[in-house]
């Protein structure tokens, strides 16, 4: 099964998103449920692996391939390039698997390493419309604003949050940018 959040009118998935740099993830937790937001999935640890190719056929295409362990799921997802914008906006395809550790061993046997392994404990909230995830990281914490670019704007307005504010670079870029300012070599992020 196809998972996906949009389908503009060429008939592909896509996902757009962006996230906010936040300090008090209760804060925010609070500050959605007040808005309205329902809890759709409580605080749950989540390990990705990004996959490539020797030669980084996927990364120099603006693609990633990943495995999520999500609790006791497991999801593939490819991500396409994303278009340039204030909202990262990105081809998006995701199934459920049975095995996050078998599928990591079929995908190296297809010539795929993993290049890039991050950690963090996501909880997700939904107002019916678009969805809100708070994300823990060892990078910091930030929310996640998923739906359409109206709805995007319209709740980070709501919640107190400026289009300033927005972050379109994924995990793997702001845990590099980390590593730089902080001086040290970049190896996975994890807690």
């Amino acid at each position: 099964m196809v998972m996906a959040r949009r389908s503009p009118p060429h008939g592909s998935p896509t996902e757009t998103e962006v996230k906010i740099a936040i300090t008090k993830p209760s804060f925010v937790a609070r500050s959605l449920l007040q808005a309205g937001f329902k809890r759709r999935r409580p605080r749950t640890f989540e390990a990705n692996v990004l996959l490539d190719t020797a030669d980084q056929r996927l990364r120099q295409a603006g693609s990633v391939l990943r495995v999520r362990q999500f609790g006791k799921q497991a999801l593939l997802t490819f991500k396409g390039p994303a278009a340039a914008g204030r909202h990262k906006s990105r081809e998006e395809l995701e199934t459920t698997v049975g095995s996050s550790e078998c599928l990591l061993s079929v995908l190296e046997k297809l010539g795929f390493v993993p290049v890039f392994r991050y950690e963090k404990y996501r909880t997700e909230y939904t107002d019916g419309e678009g969805l809100a995830t708070i994300d823990e990281t060892p990078i910091g914490n930030f929310v996640e604003l998923e739906g359409s670019p109206p709805w995007i704007d319209r709740t980070a307005q709501r919640l107190g949050w400026s289009a300033q504010e927005y972050i379109t670079e994924s995990y793997v870029r702001l845990y590099e940018e980390e590593c730089q300012r902080r001086g040290v070599k970049p190896s996975n992020m994890t807690f």
